[in-house]
C-alpha cells in the first residue's frame, strides 16, 4: 500500500483546513484508515481513525469535535478536516492504512499500523 499525504500550510488560529491522503488502489475500501501527528522529540499521536468495511470513527479527545474524517466514495483517499484549529495542533500529520484497526486499551496505536504516508506539515500561528 503506498500513501501520499498532501494538504498541510501555514494558518491562523481559529480557521480550517481539510487533509488528504491519497492511496495508490482503492485501499480504503478494505483498510482501515487513521491520521497521526508528530511534533519535534514528541511521539507519533493518534488524531483519528475510520475502519473498515464498517466505517466506524474513532477521534483523540484532542480533536473531537473539530475534526472529521472520511474517505471518498472511490475508496482511494481519506480526508481530514479540521476546524477551529489551535497553535498546538501544529505538527506533521501522517495518514496511515492497516487491515485490521486494531484499539488496545480503547486506544489506536501508531505501531499496530503499518503502511504510512510521508507526512505534511501544518502550522498553526496564533
Amino acid at each position: 500500500v503506498q500513501l501520499q499525504a498532501f494538504g498541510g500550510g501555514t494558518v491562523e488560529a481559529g480557521d480550517s483546513m481539510t487533509l488528504a491522503c491519497r492511496s495508490s488502489e482503492h485501499t480504503f475500501g478494505d483498510y482501515a484508515g487513521a491520521w497521526f501527528r508528530q511534533s519535534p522529540g514528541k511521539e507519533r499521536d493518534f488524531v483519528a481513525a475510520i475502519s473498515a468495511p464498517g466505517g466506524t470513527i474513532y477521534y483523540d479527545h484532542s480533536v473531537k469535535g473539530r475534526a472529521t474524517i472520511s474517505k471518498d466514495d472511490t475508496k482511494t483517499t481519506l480526508y481530514l478536516q479540521m476546524n477551529n484549529l489551535k497553535p498546538w495542533d501544529t505538527a506533521t500529520y501522517f495518514c496511515a492504512a492497516e487491515k485490521i484497526l486494531y484499539r488496545r486499551d480503547g486506544v489506536v496505536r501508531a505501531d499496530d499500523l503499518t503502511s504510512w504516508g510521508q507526512g505534511t506539515q501544518v502550522t498553526v500561528s496564533s
